[in-house]
C-alpha cells in the first residue's frame, strides 16, 4: 500500500493552476490573488492628525501658555493658511495638518475660552501626527498568491484598487456512483440508501474556493457512467465517489482512461484512483461518506490549493494534548474524528466509518501514525482542525 504522503504526491502531480480573471473589489473576498496589488498613492496622502485637538507649533506649547485659535480643520477639509507663532488650529482626527504646525495638542490637555487656548500639558514635536505615507507608500504591494482576507480587501481599497486579478474558481465535477443510491427527498427502495457524499463534498470544496458541479448519480453500467463523465466535460477536476474498489460493479477504472488504482494506508478510506480523463485530472474517492470526506480533506483540499496557484502540500497540522488514554494504532495512518475541549483533544470512542453524525460533530481529525504505540493522556498529538479553517 502507498503511504498517504506518496498518494498525495501523485495526486498533486496531476494538478495545474487554472486561469485568472478580473473581478470587482467587492467580489474578491476569499478569492486567491493572482497578481500583486500595487498602491497608487501614499496612505495617508498627507500628514494627518491622529486625535481630536489643536494643531500648533510644539515650540510654542509650554505648560500654562496661552495660544490663539485661528481656524478649524474638520476631517475631509484642510484649513488653508499657515500656523504662526502663538497660533493654533482646531483639528479633528484624520484631518490634514495645516502648514507650520508640527504637533497636536489633544483636547484633554487643553482648556479653551473663546479663541484663547491654554496648554495644560505640552506635546513634543510630532506628537499625535501621522506622517504622510505612515501606513504605506505609493508602490507598496499586496503580494500574490494569497487567499484574500477581509483585511486584505480593506487594504486593497485603501490602495485605490477597484478590481483585482484572481484565479478563477476551479470547476470540480462530483460524480456519485452506484445502483444503491437515491437522491435526497426520494424514497429509497429496500436495498438503497440516500446519496450524501456529493453534497458534503460540494459544500467543502465551495468553502475552499471551488465551483462544484454535482452530476446525476451514475448507475452501475458503462453507459450510465459514460453519460456522467460526459456531463462533467469542461470541468477542471473530476471526482468520482465510489467505483474505486475492486468489485465487479466498480466500473470507473474500466471506463476512464489513464487511471491508476491505489491502495493507500489510510483509515477511513483505502481505495483511491488518480489519473486523467482526456485533459482533466480525475480523483476517485471511496463511496463511504465518512471515508470520502476524510479523503477530501487529505487529498482534495491540497489539490484545490495547487489549482488555485497556492503552495500545495499536506494540510497544516497543529499540536494538541491528548485528553484521555489512546490504544495502539493499526497498520494504516488513522484520521480519527475528535472533539476539542479545555482538557485537549478526545477521539470519539466509535470510529466506525459509516457514522456520519460523528463526522458532523468532530472539531478535528486526530492523526494516529501507522503502528503507533499506546498513548497516555497528556501526550502531544497532531491534529487537523475542521472548524474555523479556511
Amino acid at each position: 500500500m502507498l503511504s498517504v504522503a506518496e498518494a498525495l504526491a501523485r495526486v498533486l502531480a496531476l494538478m495545474r493552476p487554472v486561469g485568472v480573471e478580473r473581478v470587482a473589489l467587492a467580489e474578491a473576498g476569499g478569492r486567491v490573488l493572482a497578481e500583486p496589488v500595487v498602491a497608487t498613492r501614499d496612505q495617508p496622502p498627507f500628514a494627518a492628525s491622529a486625535m481630536d485637538g489643536y494643531a500648533l507649533r510644539a515650540a510654542d506649547a509650554t505648560p500654562g501658555g496661552v495660544l490663539r485659535v485661528i481656524g478649524e480643520a474638520p476631517a475631509g477639509r484642510a484649513w488653508v493658511g499657515r500656523v504662526g507663532v502663538g497660533e493654533a488650529v482646531r483639528i479633528f482626527t484624520g484631518a490634514p495638518m495645516p502648514q507650520g504646525a508640527d504637533a497636536v495638542l489633544i483636547q484633554e490637555d487643553a482648556d479653551r475660552d473663546g479663541d484663547a487656548l491654554r496648554v495644560r500639558e505640552a506635546p513634543a514635536a510630532g506628537a499625535w501626527v501621522r506622517p504622510r505615507g505612515f501606513d504605506f507608500a505609493a508602490g507598496a504591494q499586496i503580494a500574490a498568491p494569497r487567499r484574500l482576507s477581509p483585511a486584505d480587501i480593506a487594504l486593497a481599497a485603501a490602495m485605490n484598487a477597484a478590481s483585482l486579478t484572481v484565479r478563477r474558481r476551479p470547476v470540480v465535477a462530483l460524480i456519485p456512483t452506484g445502483d444503491e443510491l437515491v437522491e435526497p427527498g426520494e424514497t429509497p427502495g429496500p436495498d438503497q440508501i440516500v446519496a450524501s457524499s456529493g453534497y458534503g463534498l460540494a459544500a467543502l470544496l465551495a468553502q475552499h474556493g471551488a465551483a462544484p458541479r454535482l452530476t446525476p448519480i451514475a448507475r452501475d453500467s458503462v453507459e450510465s457512467l459514460r453519460a456522467a463523465l460526459d456531463a462533467a466535460a469542461g470541468a477542471d477536476l473530476i471526482v468520482t465517489l465510489g467505483g474505486a474498489s475492486v468489485g465487479d460493479y466498480d466500473l470507473v477504472r474500466h471506463v476512464a482512461d489513464a487511471l491508476d488504482f491505489y491502495r493507500v494506508a489510510i483509515r477511513p478510506g483505502k481505495p483511491l484512483m488518480a489519473g486523467r480523463v482526456g485533459a482533466a485530472p480525475l480523483v476517485g474517492l471511496p463511496g463511504n461518506p465518512v471515508s470520502a470526506m476524510v479523503c477530501a480533506h487529505v487529498f482534495l483540499r491540497p489539490a484545490l490549493d495547487a489549482m488555485l496557484g497556492l503552495p500545495a502540500g499536506p494540510l497544516p497540522r497543529a499540536q494538541a494534548r491528548l485528553a484521555q488514554d489512546m490504544a495502539a494504532g493499526g497498520p494504516r495512518e488513522h484520521y480519527m474524528r475528535a472533539a476539542l475541549g479545555p482538557e485537549g483533544v478526545t477521539p470519539f470512542a466509535d470510529q466506525d466509518s459509516s457514522a456520519q453524525s460523528l463526522m458532523a460533530q468532530a472539531d478535528a481529525l486526530l492523526i494516529q501514525p501507522p503502528h503507533a504505540p499506546p498513548a497516555q493522556a497528556g501526550a502531544m498529538v497532531e491534529i487537523i482542525r475542521l472548524r474555523g479553517t479556511s
